[in-house]
């Protein structure tokens, strides 16, 4: 009779009111998204024993799982996590909750509302942190859990409450869309790891973005080009004139796209123009740099777009008009990052409707 009562009155509270301990879950056992391609390591974005080419900082670059989220459903009032291997815990210019930590949006009335960020302390890794407590019991919730944004783990895990139950959802997002970028693409100086441009991108369109966003590091070389071939995507963005100057851009650009075109006949190319970076507002010489890419990318584009079929370009905008949006004068805050992703929303949608992507 104790049995059947104690029974009775778990059912009827739910299971957050039972919390006996945490259970943990390989959170590549769930549903990973925003995936470039499959990895022996689920984590990484590329595989880096099959692609060769890569500097020693563009190999750790492309293990982290940068635009990487985990989507789940669960019952649970706690949500916690873990990430096992190379933390990455001290930058200059980006919070350590981004590069190192979790970033959770829970489902509400159709929209990702943001629910909680934690991160693992330095000087206990090892330890799973709360990324939201106190929930209502009872209650199943659609959950995404961006995973940290420069790190290279081995593993992931996911906690829940004891007696509670987590399971993979469908992905929440449609399409397929690689993007290739810059330190932006990748989030440098957002404050957490869900606030990359592609990532505020994919939450407000349903749009899947692929995040292959490397920091210093997207100058159209042909490794990462070889890379881009085997990726399956129904379309592709680029971020390409940020990080090459000038020359670089005009002996590039074209080889790239024919190279992208060869891999991915039909398939729609879309070329983003580079930000304005706030440091050229009093600097003349990178005033100078700046305006050189920027003209030179112009100008070849309005060549390529008549020139290649299934080739775009879209401009960018991530400040206001008083500049006041910029991190360090090179990379935009959360809300440039917004201004990002919104400026490119219509044109990028109008695009995919093209291609029957919508």
């Amino acid at each position: 009779m104790k049995r059947l009562f104690t029974l009775v009155l778990a059912a009827l509270i739910g299971c957050g009111q039972l919390l006996y301990g945490q259970v943990f879950t390989e959170a590549s056992d769930l549903t990973l998204v925003g995936k470039l391609m499959p990895t022996p390591n689920p984590y990484h974005r590329v595989d880096t024993v099959k692609y060769k080419g890569f500097t020693k900082g563009e190999n750790l670059q492309v293990r982290c799982p940068a635009g990487v989220a985990v989507a789940f459903k669960t019952n649970s009032t706690t949500i916690w996590a873990k990430a096992v291997g190379d933390l990455q815990f001290n930058t200059r210019n980006t919070m350590t909750l981004a590069y190192t930590g979790f970033d959770l949006y829970i489902r509400k009335d159709g929209e990702w509302l943001w629910a909680g960020a934690d991160c693992q302390r330095p000087k206990e890794p090892e330890k799973a942190v709360a990324i939201v407590k106190n929930m209502a019991p009872g209650v199943e919730r659609e959950c995404l859990l961006y995973l940290p944004m420069y790190s290279d783990v081995s593993s992931v895990v996911i906690g829940i409450d004891e007696g509670c139950y987590i399971k993979p959802m469908e992905n929440p997002f449609r399409h397929r869309v690689a993007i290739f970028g810059s330190s932006y693409t990748q989030g440098i100086s957002v404050s957490r790891s869900g606030m990359a441009y592609p990532s505020q991108f994919s939450r407000h369109t349903g749009i899947q973005m692929l995040n292959l966003g490397c920091s210093g590091n997207c100058k159209m070389q042909p490794y990462f080009a070889d890379v881009l071939a085997d990726v399956e995507a129904d379309a592709f963005v680029f971020d390409s004139f940020s990080n090459p100057d000038a020359k670089m851009i005009q002996e590039r650009l074209f080889p790239f796209i024919e190279r992208m075109q060869a891999a991915h006949p039909g398939k729609p190319l879309i070329f983003q123009q580079t930000i304005y970076r706030e440091r050229r507002n009093f600097n003349t010489e990178v005033e100078a740099t700046e305006a050189a890419k920027q003209h030179m990318a112009d100008s070849l584009m309005k060549i390529a777009v008549k020139k290649y079929k299934d080739v775009y370009f879209i401009q960018t905008n991530a400040t206001s008009k008083l500049h006041e949006t910029s991190v360090d004068g090179t990379h935009p805050d959360d809300y440039g990052y917004y201004l990002w992703s919104r400026s490119i929303e219509k044109p990028i949608l109008r695009i995919l409707r093209k291609y029957g992507l919508k």
